[in-house]
């Protein structure tokens, strides 16, 4: 595709870089400053609820999330809109389950909780597969925003990823948390004001909701509740259901970037409101991305973008499809790039800004003999530059994976889902200890690696495909291009028996945390009654749900279930354990009161 970048998109672009550089130079040179680590990990512990809101979604929307929603959409139909269901679950879970736990021990670093509840060395294999998580997402991040760039403009991916990276690295490390927050705030407005300019562009140029809306429905892309419980299924209304619940409560509510933010405020009120203004957010976004699938649909549904060879993956669809509508209209293509920029960079502040935090507590306090606030400070920034070097250079093996839904999905996998196992073990089974703590997570990841890994290898050679639904280009007066994918797939199906791949490495890799988690957790669990440890667990380290729960089974002694149903008991203890929730304080001695 041509480039088709006039001087006022270039000026909507650069103006976002621009400004989210001042906010971090305002905040890292001026204002409050960031030089203690309450400060600069914690914004002072003052902040509000709606922008940790905002922040807390943006930073998990991503721009990789933004064009595969699109695209996904585009190609295997609308069941991604069902991820707003799981939104639901995972803000029920934060709420109810692990948030009111982190909270009370006020931690900065979550793996601190592993350490108070288990033992040091789980709590640094946890460490090693956050580290190695977080290093492997953030050149996926940048890419993602390099190749909506290169799209448009034609300009070298790993030249624009290497700027992007430089300027997000700089404004995250000299502003600490504050410049998160409010950059985030300011690309999560830009997010939503160039969905809703895209989506009513698109509409008028396809016809109109109800010509859009006939057409979905005619070429399949409605048909989203497929109730199999084949879990090699794509987009089953179980994989989203089930396996994307334990995909967004690892990432926001058991995840370090997510925590900290939550954290950051006040009372554990705040805190409730803060998971439901996230949860609003993240479903108007991936609502807005479904139609704008849809209508994306609509415009190509007789003239596939990637068998016209208009583009060379499906990744593009969406930076294509702006830059098609958009050419007439002066900054819309400048507008929709700063967008998926400011997905990316939100991530990438996010994470760099926590993982500061994480490696400097769990690693470089190993070497220090004396941690004053002003040094403390100073080495959280230089982690900050260290990792984003890193992870720049990283940028250019991304584009030899694959699609990016698929690797992004693979790697929060492999390493998520023990993470998820091993906090759901500390927080809800007082019997876990640190034996089955350990063994569990390692059990987890071999399980997931053992599937994901050759999963991917065969994925990459072509022996495994997801078919989509048909795609054709009948419209794009191509002589002998009728095709459909679905078509060329079938005729290359004789590739895909050789060699005959197992089932196993099928499933459906919406399923990989939820596979890790059920892994750690059983294998925890049975370790931990095998090599028994005689000790009693703080209270405070289990769930409110763990204590409710005593009560309720002290009552199902001596009634039944039923009865205890038509009395609504259930209902009672719920509306109970919500008003403690509610009224939670944290410790006075904070964390290095329970460590003692």
């Amino acid at each position: 595709m041509s480039p088709s970048l006039g001087w006022y998109d270039y000026i909507i672009f650069a103006g976002m870089l621009v400004v989210s550089t001042i906010i971090g130079i305002y905040f890292g040179c001026f204002g409050t400053k960031q030089s203690t680590i309450r400060q600069y990990l914690m914004g002072g512990k003052n902040m509000k609820v709606v922008p940790i809101a905002v922040s807390v979604a943006v930073s998990h929307i991503s721009g990789v999330l933004l064009l595969v929603t699109v695209a996904d959409v585009y190609r295997y139909g609308a069941s991604l809109w069902l991820f707003m269901v799981s939104y639901v679950i995972m803000g029920f879970l934060a709420v109810f389950v692990y948030l009111p736990v982190f909270f009370k021990m006020q931690v900065t670093n979550i793996y601190e909780y592993l350490e108070i509840r288990f033992d040091k060395k789980t709590r640094m294999l946890a460490f090693v597969f956050y580290v190695l998580s977080e290093i492997l997402m953030f050149p996926l991040y940048a890419y993602t925003a390099a190749l909506t760039f290169a799209t448009a403009t034609g300009i070298n991916i790993n030249l624009t990823a290497t700027v992007l990276c430089v300027v997000c690295v700089f404004y995250t490390s000299i502003g600490g948390l504050k410049t998160v927050i409010w950059t985030d705030f300011l690309q999560f407005g830009i997010i939503v004001a160039c969905f809703l300019t895209v989506f009513g562009i698109g509409l008028g140029t396809s016809g109109g909701i109800t010509s859009v809306w006939s057409t979905a429905e005619v070429g399949g892309r409605l048909e989203i509740f497929n109730f199999t419980i084949d879990p090699t299924t794509r987009d089953s209304f179980w994989a989203y259901l089930i396996g994307t619940s334990f995909l967004a409560t690892t990432l926001i509510v058991v995840h370090q970037t997510g925590v900290q933010k939550f954290l950051a405020l006040p009372t554990f009120t705040d805190c409730i409101w803060s998971v439901v203004f996230t949860v609003f957010n993240m479903c108007l976004v991936n609502t807005l991305g479904v139609f704008i699938g849809l209508v994306t649909y609509s415009r190509y549904k007789d003239c596939d973008p990637l068998i016209s060879k208009k583009i060379s993956k499906h990744d593009q669809l969406f930076p294509y499809f702006v830059t098609d509508i958009g050419t007439n209209i002066p900054g819309i293509t400048g507008l929709f790039i700063a967008t998926i920029a400011s997905a990316s960079l939100s991530s990438i502040s996010s994470n760099l800004n926590s993982l500061s935090g994480v490696i400097y507590k769990d690693f470089v306090c190993l070497f220090l003999k004396e941690k004053p606030e002003k040094q403390s400070s100073n080495s959280l920034k230089i982690i900050v530059f260290v990792v984003g070097l890193l992870c720049t250079c990283l940028v250019f093996a991304v584009e030899r994976m694959g699609e990016i839904i698929s690797i992004t999905l693979t790697i929060v996998g492999l390493t998520q889902g023990p993470l998820l196992g091993i906090f759901t073990l500390g927080v809800l089974f007082p019997t876990a200890n640190h034996h089955g703590a350990f063994y569990g997570m390692v059990a987890g990841f071999i399980a997931v690696s053992s599937i994901a890994v050759p999963a991917k290898y065969y994925q990459l050679k072509g022996f495994i495909t997801n078919p989509t639904k048909p795609l054709s280009v009948s419209g794009c007066g191509l002589s002998n291009q009728t095709l459909s994918i679905s078509k060329h797939i079938s005729s290359n199906s004789t590739l895909n028996q050789i060699p005959q791949v197992s089932v196993i490495f099928k499933v459906s890799f919406y399923y990989y945390v939820l596979i890790g988690t059920i892994v750690t957790v059983i294998v925890g669990l049975i370790v931990s009654c095998i090599i028994k440890r005689n000790s009693s667990v703080d209270k405070n380290l289990l769930t409110p749900v763990v204590h409710s729960w005593e009560d309720v089974r002290l009552d199902l002694g001596m009634v039944n279930i039923w009865y205890l149903v038509i009395r609504k008991r259930f209902l009672v203890r719920i509306v109970e354990l919500l008003s403690r929730l509610m009224e939670l304080k944290p410790f006075s001695g904070g964390v290095d009161k329970v460590l003692h």
